[in-house]
């Protein structure tokens, strides 16, 4: 079974991701307090946990998942373009699978040669778009559909 196992926002434009245990995620909002949670197809961003542990075995490095700056971490799914338009379900919360959350430069500068290793196989996680408003909590239940 998959679940959630990460939750995290930013408060400000290139700030540090902060973490917490549950969030309101809304149609208008994203990740409660998000700053960039407003509505559009990038509006939350999810990780795999698998896909982020072969990103870190790449780089040959224990990162957190938070350097990857997503609102989302995912255990038990992995991704790929297949998952495009398929409905994410994170407890009573549905996401909509928008694309690929593509590695910037910001991750060159986290941790050399992390963006290239989030490049292959969709390692970088999803963009998503919210369905419907729900709090969620770690620990939820993951499903894709």
């Amino acid at each position: 079974m998959a679940s959630l196992q990460g939750i995290s926002y930013k408060t400000v434009k290139k700030g540090p991701m902060l973490e917490t245990s549950s969030a309101l995620v809304t149609t208008s909002t994203g990740v409660a307090q998000d700053v960039y949670g407003k509505p559009s197809k990038r509006q939350v961003t999810v990780l795999s946990f698998e896909q982020w542990q072969q990103a870190c075995e790449t780089v040959q490095a224990e990162l957190h998942w938070t350097t990857r700056r997503a609102n989302l971490l995912v255990e038990g799914l992995t991704f790929s373009e297949t998952d495009v338009g398929k409905t994410l379900h994170i407890g009573e919360l549905q996401l909509l699978i928008t694309g690929e959350t593509d590695p910037c430069k910001k991750m060159q500068q986290a941790h050399p040669g992390l963006e290239q290793a989030l490049r292959p196989d969709w390692r970088g996680g999803v963009t998503c778009r919210v369905i419907n408003d729900a709090s969620i909590n770690v620990g939820d239940e993951v499903s894709l559909a």
